[in-house]
Protein backbone atom coordinates (compact mmCIF):
# COMPACT_ATOMS: atom_id res chain seq x y z
CA UNK A 1 0.00 0.00 0.00
CA UNK A 2 0.60 3.65 -0.81
CA UNK A 3 2.34 5.09 2.36
CA UNK A 4 0.96 9.19 1.72
CA UNK A 5 -1.10 10.42 -1.12
CA UNK A 6 0.21 14.23 -1.82
CA UNK A 7 -2.34 16.86 -3.13
CA UNK A 8 -1.18 19.81 -4.88
CA UNK A 9 -4.38 22.10 -6.19
CA UNK A 10 -2.49 23.68 -9.35
CA UNK A 11 -3.86 27.50 -10.68
CA UNK A 12 -1.42 28.76 -13.73
CA UNK A 13 1.79 27.67 -11.41
CA UNK A 14 3.22 25.08 -13.43
CA UNK A 15 6.51 25.75 -12.88
CA UNK A 16 6.31 25.88 -9.08
CA UNK A 17 4.68 22.35 -9.20
CA UNK A 18 8.03 21.37 -11.34
CA UNK A 19 9.95 23.08 -8.68
CA UNK A 20 7.52 21.82 -5.63
CA UNK A 21 8.26 17.81 -6.72
CA UNK A 22 11.54 18.24 -8.06
CA UNK A 23 12.19 19.08 -4.03
CA UNK A 24 9.72 16.27 -2.59
CA UNK A 25 11.56 13.22 -4.79
CA UNK A 26 15.13 14.63 -3.93
CA UNK A 27 14.39 14.51 -0.64
CA UNK A 28 11.95 12.00 0.35
CA UNK A 29 13.33 8.73 1.28
CA UNK A 30 12.15 5.20 2.83
CA UNK A 31 8.19 6.10 1.86
CA UNK A 32 6.29 5.56 -0.97
CA UNK A 33 4.00 7.98 -2.09
CA UNK A 34 1.74 9.02 -5.03
CA UNK A 35 1.32 12.58 -6.50
CA UNK A 36 -2.40 14.23 -7.09
CA UNK A 37 -2.73 17.33 -8.97
CA UNK A 38 -6.61 18.69 -8.63
CA UNK A 39 -6.16 21.60 -11.24
CA UNK A 40 -8.67 24.62 -11.12
CA UNK A 41 -9.34 25.40 -14.76
CA UNK A 42 -5.98 26.95 -15.35
CA UNK A 43 -6.34 27.19 -19.21
CA UNK A 44 -2.90 27.36 -19.70
CA UNK A 45 -0.16 24.51 -20.93
CA UNK A 46 0.76 23.25 -16.57
CA UNK A 47 -0.74 19.78 -17.36
CA UNK A 48 1.84 19.66 -20.42
CA UNK A 49 4.72 21.27 -18.63
CA UNK A 50 4.29 19.21 -15.47
CA UNK A 51 3.24 15.86 -16.84
CA UNK A 52 6.80 15.61 -19.27
CA UNK A 53 8.64 16.06 -16.17
CA UNK A 54 6.54 13.78 -13.65
CA UNK A 55 4.48 11.72 -16.02
CA UNK A 56 3.33 9.54 -13.32
CA UNK A 57 1.32 12.42 -11.61
CA UNK A 58 -2.55 11.39 -11.47
CA UNK A 59 -3.74 14.89 -12.88
CA UNK A 60 -7.81 15.65 -12.29
CA UNK A 61 -9.34 18.90 -14.06
CA UNK A 62 -11.53 20.41 -11.71
CA UNK A 63 -13.16 22.04 -14.53
CA UNK A 64 -13.92 25.42 -13.14
CA UNK A 65 -11.78 27.97 -10.51
CA UNK A 66 -13.21 25.57 -7.72
CA UNK A 67 -10.82 27.04 -4.80
CA UNK A 68 -8.46 25.10 -2.29
CA UNK A 69 -11.44 23.48 -0.53
CA UNK A 70 -13.51 21.95 -3.32
CA UNK A 71 -9.96 20.77 -5.26
CA UNK A 72 -8.43 19.62 -1.95
CA UNK A 73 -11.27 17.79 -1.36
CA UNK A 74 -11.66 16.02 -5.14
CA UNK A 75 -8.16 14.86 -4.53
CA UNK A 76 -8.76 13.39 -1.36
CA UNK A 77 -11.61 11.15 -3.17
CA UNK A 78 -8.65 10.18 -5.42
CA UNK A 79 -6.33 8.79 -2.81
CA UNK A 80 -5.19 5.46 -2.00
CA UNK A 81 -2.35 6.41 0.44
CA UNK A 82 -1.93 5.52 4.34
CA UNK A 83 -1.54 9.13 4.83
CA UNK A 84 -3.02 12.40 3.43
CA UNK A 85 -0.84 15.47 2.71
CA UNK A 86 -1.85 18.79 1.59
CA UNK A 87 0.85 20.61 -0.37
CA UNK A 88 0.81 23.99 -1.62
CA UNK A 89 2.39 24.17 -4.91
CA UNK A 90 4.42 26.93 -3.61
CA UNK A 91 6.01 24.97 -1.49
CA UNK A 92 9.44 23.44 -1.45
CA UNK A 93 11.41 20.75 0.78
CA UNK A 94 14.63 20.68 2.24
CA UNK A 95 14.52 17.77 4.56
CA UNK A 96 12.91 14.34 4.03
CA UNK A 97 9.77 15.50 5.80
CA UNK A 98 7.27 13.10 4.56
CA UNK A 99 9.32 10.22 6.42
CA UNK A 100 9.74 12.85 9.45
CA UNK A 101 5.38 12.72 9.26
CA UNK A 102 4.80 9.22 8.33
CA UNK A 103 6.91 8.26 11.54
CA UNK A 104 4.96 10.57 13.88
CA UNK A 105 1.99 9.31 12.52
CA UNK A 106 2.62 5.84 12.59
CA UNK A 107 4.41 6.14 16.39
CA UNK A 108 1.70 8.24 17.55
CA UNK A 109 -1.67 6.96 17.53
CA UNK A 110 -3.31 10.22 19.54
CA UNK A 111 -2.10 12.72 16.68
CA UNK A 112 -4.97 13.79 14.21
CA UNK A 113 -2.51 15.89 12.02
CA UNK A 114 1.22 17.07 11.53
CA UNK A 115 2.74 19.82 10.33
CA UNK A 116 6.42 21.82 10.11
CA UNK A 117 7.51 25.37 10.29
CA UNK A 118 7.33 27.21 7.66
CA UNK A 119 10.58 29.31 5.75
CA UNK A 120 9.44 32.30 3.54
CA UNK A 121 10.68 33.11 0.25
CA UNK A 122 13.34 35.87 2.15
CA UNK A 123 14.96 32.69 3.60
CA UNK A 124 13.72 33.63 7.27
CA UNK A 125 11.66 31.13 9.19
CA UNK A 126 8.08 32.12 10.50
CA UNK A 127 8.95 32.05 14.66
CA UNK A 128 5.89 33.99 15.06
CA UNK A 129 3.45 32.21 13.60
CA UNK A 130 -0.19 32.34 14.24
CA UNK A 131 -0.32 29.05 15.78
CA UNK A 132 -3.46 29.42 17.80
CA UNK A 133 -6.87 30.64 17.47
CA UNK A 134 -6.12 33.28 20.07
CA UNK A 135 -3.23 35.00 17.81
CA UNK A 136 -5.35 35.10 14.77
CA UNK A 137 -8.72 36.57 16.25
CA UNK A 138 -6.66 39.36 17.97
CA UNK A 139 -4.80 40.43 14.44
CA UNK A 140 -8.43 40.99 13.63
CA UNK A 141 -8.88 43.79 15.87
CA UNK A 142 -8.09 46.90 14.54
CA UNK A 143 -6.99 48.55 17.73
CA UNK A 144 -3.61 51.16 18.89
CA UNK A 145 -0.64 49.20 18.98
CA UNK A 146 0.35 50.88 22.93
CA UNK A 147 0.99 47.94 24.98
CA UNK A 148 -2.38 48.99 27.34
CA UNK A 149 -4.52 47.97 24.05
CA UNK A 150 -2.31 45.08 22.96
CA UNK A 151 -3.24 43.62 27.19
CA UNK A 152 -6.13 44.47 27.17
CA UNK A 153 -7.12 42.09 24.03
CA UNK A 154 -4.77 39.34 24.97
CA UNK A 155 -6.98 39.10 28.46
CA UNK A 156 -9.88 39.80 25.94
CA UNK A 157 -8.58 36.82 23.45
CA UNK A 158 -6.34 34.55 25.26
CA UNK A 159 -3.75 31.60 23.58
CA UNK A 160 -4.49 28.11 24.44
CA UNK A 161 -1.66 26.46 26.35
CA UNK A 162 -0.31 23.21 25.79
CA UNK A 163 2.17 21.10 27.98
CA UNK A 164 3.21 20.04 24.95
CA UNK A 165 5.41 22.96 22.82
CA UNK A 166 4.70 21.23 19.52
CA UNK A 167 1.29 21.19 20.01
CA UNK A 168 -1.36 23.95 17.89
CA UNK A 169 -4.88 24.76 17.92
CA UNK A 170 -4.69 24.41 13.90
CA UNK A 171 -1.78 23.63 11.06
CA UNK A 172 -1.32 25.56 7.47
CA UNK A 173 -2.59 23.81 4.64
CA UNK A 174 0.39 24.35 2.65
CA UNK A 175 1.86 21.54 4.79
CA UNK A 176 -0.05 19.19 6.33
CA UNK A 177 -0.31 15.34 6.65
CA UNK A 178 -3.61 13.58 8.52
CA UNK A 179 -4.98 10.19 8.15
CA UNK A 180 -8.02 9.78 5.94
CA UNK A 181 -9.75 8.03 9.06
CA UNK A 182 -9.25 11.25 10.73
CA UNK A 183 -10.85 13.14 7.99
CA UNK A 184 -14.00 10.69 8.18
CA UNK A 185 -14.19 11.90 11.39
CA UNK A 186 -13.28 14.84 11.06
CA UNK A 187 -14.99 16.19 8.01
CA UNK A 188 -13.39 16.66 4.94
CA UNK A 189 -12.69 21.45 4.18
CA UNK A 190 -15.59 23.09 4.53
CA UNK A 191 -16.47 23.44 0.74
CA UNK A 192 -18.24 27.29 1.38
CA UNK A 193 -14.45 28.77 1.69
CA UNK A 194 -13.05 29.30 -2.00
CA UNK A 195 -9.59 30.50 -0.52
CA UNK A 196 -8.10 31.20 2.99
CA UNK A 197 -9.25 30.51 6.47
CA UNK A 198 -10.63 26.80 5.35
CA UNK A 199 -7.23 25.05 7.26
CA UNK A 200 -7.90 27.31 10.47
CA UNK A 201 -11.77 25.60 10.41
CA UNK A 202 -10.20 22.69 9.63
CA UNK A 203 -7.88 22.83 12.25
CA UNK A 204 -10.39 23.08 14.78
CA UNK A 205 -12.74 19.71 13.68
CA UNK A 206 -9.26 18.22 13.69
CA UNK A 207 -8.35 19.29 16.99
CA UNK A 208 -11.20 17.04 18.14
CA UNK A 209 -10.01 13.90 16.78
CA UNK A 210 -6.57 14.09 18.34
CA UNK A 211 -3.53 16.14 19.04
CA UNK A 212 -2.17 18.78 16.25
CA UNK A 213 1.76 18.47 15.87
CA UNK A 214 4.05 21.61 14.20
CA UNK A 215 7.29 20.13 14.51
CA UNK A 216 9.49 23.02 15.42
CA UNK A 217 12.76 21.42 14.08
CA UNK A 218 11.27 20.18 10.45
CA UNK A 219 10.70 22.84 8.15
CA UNK A 220 9.48 23.45 4.89
CA UNK A 221 9.82 26.32 2.48
CA UNK A 222 6.38 28.45 1.50
CA UNK A 223 6.81 30.86 -1.16
CA UNK A 224 3.33 32.41 -0.50
CA UNK A 225 0.74 33.47 -2.65
CA UNK A 226 2.00 31.52 -5.51
CA UNK A 227 -1.13 32.07 -7.45
CA UNK A 228 -2.02 35.05 -6.41
CA UNK A 229 -0.14 38.01 -8.42
CA UNK A 230 -2.68 40.69 -6.70
CA UNK A 231 -1.92 39.74 -2.95
CA UNK A 232 1.99 39.66 -3.26
CA UNK A 233 0.70 43.74 -4.60
CA UNK A 234 -0.96 44.05 -2.06
CA UNK A 235 0.09 47.48 -0.02
CA UNK A 236 -0.07 46.33 4.08
CA UNK A 237 -0.85 49.34 6.53
CA UNK A 238 -2.31 49.25 10.01
CA UNK A 239 -6.11 49.31 9.06
CA UNK A 240 -5.51 47.76 5.42
CA UNK A 241 -3.67 44.83 6.63
CA UNK A 242 -5.85 42.38 4.92
CA UNK A 243 -6.63 41.19 1.64
CA UNK A 244 -10.63 41.75 1.09
CA UNK A 245 -11.16 37.38 0.26
CA UNK A 246 -9.00 36.53 3.10
CA UNK A 247 -11.11 38.29 5.49
CA UNK A 248 -14.32 37.58 3.69
CA UNK A 249 -13.18 34.13 4.73
CA UNK A 250 -11.47 34.55 7.79
CA UNK A 251 -15.26 36.63 9.01
CA UNK A 252 -16.81 32.93 7.92
CA UNK A 253 -14.60 31.12 9.72
CA UNK A 254 -15.43 33.30 13.11
CA UNK A 255 -19.06 32.61 12.61
CA UNK A 256 -18.72 29.01 11.88
CA UNK A 257 -16.53 28.31 15.48
CA UNK A 258 -17.65 31.53 17.69
CA UNK A 259 -20.78 31.83 16.71
CA UNK A 260 -23.07 34.93 16.14
CA UNK A 261 -21.96 37.02 18.90
CA UNK A 262 -18.31 36.91 17.78
CA UNK A 263 -19.14 37.31 14.38
CA UNK A 264 -21.44 40.55 14.14
CA UNK A 265 -18.68 41.80 17.10
CA UNK A 266 -16.01 41.58 14.80
CA UNK A 267 -18.23 43.63 11.99
CA UNK A 268 -19.67 46.09 14.23
CA UNK A 269 -15.80 46.94 15.24
CA UNK A 270 -15.05 47.39 11.39
CA UNK A 271 -17.97 49.25 10.88
CA UNK A 272 -17.37 51.62 13.44
CA UNK A 273 -13.75 51.68 12.64
CA UNK A 274 -14.62 53.20 9.08
CA UNK A 275 -16.02 56.86 10.62
CA UNK A 276 -13.09 56.76 13.16
CA UNK A 277 -10.23 56.27 10.83
CA UNK A 278 -11.77 58.85 8.29
CA UNK A 279 -11.80 61.41 11.58
CA UNK A 280 -8.44 60.84 12.24
CA UNK A 281 -6.87 61.53 9.47
CA UNK A 282 -8.61 64.73 9.17
CA UNK A 283 -7.47 65.43 11.59
CA UNK A 284 -4.02 65.43 10.84
CA UNK A 285 -4.57 67.05 7.80
CA UNK A 286 -5.77 69.93 9.80
CA UNK A 287 -2.75 69.80 12.38
CA UNK A 288 -0.39 69.98 9.52
CA UNK A 289 -2.12 72.40 7.87
CA UNK A 290 -3.31 69.94 4.90
CA UNK A 291 -6.00 70.21 2.25
CA UNK A 292 -8.59 67.95 5.24
CA UNK A 293 -9.81 65.75 2.62
CA UNK A 294 -5.98 64.76 1.18
CA UNK A 295 -4.06 61.67 1.61
CA UNK A 296 -7.82 59.32 1.93
CA UNK A 297 -7.28 57.02 -0.16
CA UNK A 298 -6.10 54.37 2.77
CA UNK A 299 -9.53 55.23 4.13
CA UNK A 300 -11.62 55.09 1.36
CA UNK A 301 -9.91 51.65 0.78
CA UNK A 302 -10.58 50.58 3.92
CA UNK A 303 -14.29 51.52 3.88
CA UNK A 304 -14.81 49.84 0.41
CA UNK A 305 -13.35 46.31 2.29
CA UNK A 306 -15.90 46.94 4.84
CA UNK A 307 -18.60 47.16 2.06
CA UNK A 308 -17.56 43.67 0.90
CA UNK A 309 -17.52 42.11 4.15
CA UNK A 310 -21.17 43.73 4.47
CA UNK A 311 -22.23 42.29 1.34
CA UNK A 312 -21.69 38.60 2.51
CA UNK A 313 -23.43 39.52 6.02
CA UNK A 314 -26.87 37.76 5.34
CA UNK A 315 -25.43 34.86 4.54
CA UNK A 316 -22.75 34.41 6.62
CA UNK A 317 -24.92 35.58 9.52
CA UNK A 318 -27.37 32.43 8.84
CA UNK A 319 -24.09 30.46 7.99
CA UNK A 320 -26.16 28.91 4.93
CA UNK A 321 -24.14 26.76 2.51
CA UNK A 322 -22.25 28.59 -0.38
CA UNK A 323 -18.93 29.74 -2.30
CA UNK A 324 -17.80 32.95 -0.59
CA UNK A 325 -15.91 34.09 -2.99
CA UNK A 326 -15.01 37.82 -3.86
Amino acid sequence: MIDVSIIIVNYKTPQLINNCLQSVYTYTKGVTFEVIIVDNNSQDQSREMVCAHFPDVNWIDMGYNAGFSRANNLGMDHAKGRYLMLLNSDTLMVENLLARFVNVLDQQADVAAVGAMQINRDGQVHYDIFDTFGKIRRYFYIIPQHPFFQKLLYKFVPDTVYADPNQVDWLSGACIMTRPSTVAKAGKLDESFFMYGEDVEWGYRLGKQGRLLMLRDAFVVHLEFGSSEEYRQHLVTHINRFKTQAQVSNLLWIRKQYGIGAYLFLILHYMLMVPVVFIWKITVNLRNRDSLLSGLDNQKEFASQVGVFLRFLPETLLNRKGFYKV
